[in-house]
């Protein structure tokens, strides 16, 4: 089952290998281009820095992931790819990682060079709250606007996902679920059984 970063803060963690200082930063991306601009957010916060190496791995779903990595200068396959490698092995989606590497004087050579930046990367992921990620059904339902804050409250404190609440000339309310006959109970108890459940197609959700 893939996992990804709970919602919250980066994860900043800093290693140190014989005399080089690693600072691996890691987020929760939804797309290439949320984690190419979390790149670019890292170089600018650390331009005094040598190396800003980094991976990602975006979508839940493996035939439709995309999946980057960089070395940016170091030798070859010594940085993005043992990165993106420790992503593999943990089985994470949704997430992109920069390690920003200070040369501290002494050359680590290549096997020392992956494991530190594959190491850096490991350490901050075990200081890391992670959730799963599970594909469910995505239904929506109408209410009105006195109700829906009530509705869309109640249904996320039974554990609910809800992905969306767009305000029109009523409230539709997109929600995700395993269990439809359990989540039309929820519905038809909270709106007296004035709303209907229509199938929306299916959604990754945290678990």
């Amino acid at each position: 089952m893939p996992r990804t970063l709970a919602p919250g803060p980066d994860v900043l963690v800093e290693t140190e290998v014989k005399h080089s200082r690693f600072l691996a930063a890691v987020r929760r991306v939804g797309s290439s281009e949320e984690a190419a601009a979390f790149v670019d957010e890292r170089r600018q916060l650390h331009p005094d820095a040598r190396h800003h190496c980094w991976a990602f791995a975006v979508g839940a779903d493996p035939a439709s992931r995309a999946e980057r990595s960089s070395d940016d200068g170091e030798p070859g396959g010594t940085a993005g790819v043992p990165m993106l490698q420790v992503l593999h092995h943990r089985d994470l989606v949704d997430v992109a990682v920069v390690v920003t590497r200070w040369f501290g004087g002494i050359k680590l050579g290549a096997g020392g060079l992956v494991r530190a930046y594959s190491g850096a990367v490991a350490v901050a992921l075990d200081s890391a709250t992670l959730v799963e990620r599970r594909r469910q059904e995505k239904y929506t339902f109408t209410v009105g606007h006195a109700e829906a804050g009530r509705v869309e409250a109640e249904l996320r404190s039974r554990g609910v996902a809800v992905l969306d609440v767009a305000y029109t000339a009523l409230v539709t309310i997109t929600v995700a679920a395993r269990d439809r006959d359990e989540l039309e109970g929820m519905v038809a108890s909270l709106t007296s059984g004035a709303a209907e459940l229509e199938p929306a197609g299916s959604e990754w959700v945290d678990a």
